[in-house]
């Protein structure tokens, strides 16, 4: 990998902020409007927050852990940074840019790196039928929510809710149900990555419904469509050792 400046940001934790002086007053480094490469410290939320507040600079981005999980996280180490920098592997991602229409009119559109989720936001079971590519493929899905997932986050949230893990180079999306009701025994499907999913919410006054791509929030939706955003390019980097595609397939192996 090469760049010429980097850049350092870290999580409001504690640990991210020890991290965050060690590393600056060791290496040289400019601010992040100026670099060519971004260290982010923190956790997995605070990689999806540096995705999304560079989206549009498009440099790549190299995380170190100083959360819990870490699983967009290389290890953090303070020594022989420019060394693993220069030496680490690229994976390029494309995000999920979400549609979504309010009862009220309103069109919110947000970008997700791991999933676009709807949620109930009631008592009530949320109703829910499913277009993909203008073809209803599900009439009627009683359930807590649905969510359609990334490869990269399929290790996340759809894997809490039952769903496959995706391999990055597959070409797919995993569309998982959370908690169906009725039909009881669908488990999802597997879609390809050029799919266009329309999500229409039934008796929406009754079962309202919430959207949410990564951390943006719709409150009240009643049609909600997700789309695969090819036109943009998100670029980590990782360590050789320790790249994503060998994590989300040792995930599978974990007793």
């Amino acid at each position: 990998m090469n760049f010429s400046s980097i850049a350092f940001v870290g999580a409001e934790t504690e640990a991210a902020k020890a991290g965050l002086g060690r590393l600056t007053s060791r290496y040289p480094h400019v601010s992040p409007d100026e670099a060519d490469l971004i260290v982010a410290l923190g956790g997995d939320g605070f990689m999806l927050e540096t995705l999304h507040r560079f989206i549009s600079r498009r440099v790549p981005i190299y995380g170190m852990n100083r959360g819990t999980v870490g699983f967009l996280m290389n290890t953090f180490r303070e020594h022989g940074l420019i060394e693993r920098l220069s030496r680490a592997q690229k994976v390029t991602l494309h995000p999920l840019r979400m549609r979504a229409r309010t009862g009220s009119g309103e069109v919110v559109e947000a970008l997700a790196m791991n999933e676009v989720s709807l949620l109930r936001e009631t008592r009530q079971a949320a109703k829910l039928r499913i277009r993909i590519d203008n073809k209803v493929r599900l009439e009627e899905l009683i359930c807590d929510g649905i969510l359609l997932s990334t490869p990269a986050g399929s290790t996340a949230y759809n894997l809490s809710a039952h769903g496959p893990i995706i391999p990055l180079g597959a070409g797919i999306t995993a569309l998982t149900p959370i908690s169906p009701f009725r039909p009881r025994r669908w488990r999802g499907a597997l879609l390809p990555h050029t799919a266009k999913v329309l999500f229409e919410i039934q008796e929406s006054d009754k079962r309202p419904v919430s959207a949410v791509a990564d951390y943006t929030e719709v409150r009240d939706v009643i049609e909600v469509e997700v789309t695969e955003d090819r036109s943009c390019d998100l670029t980590l980097l990782f360590d050789p050792e320790h790249n994503l595609e060998e994590r989300i397939i040792a995930e599978q192996f974990l007793q």
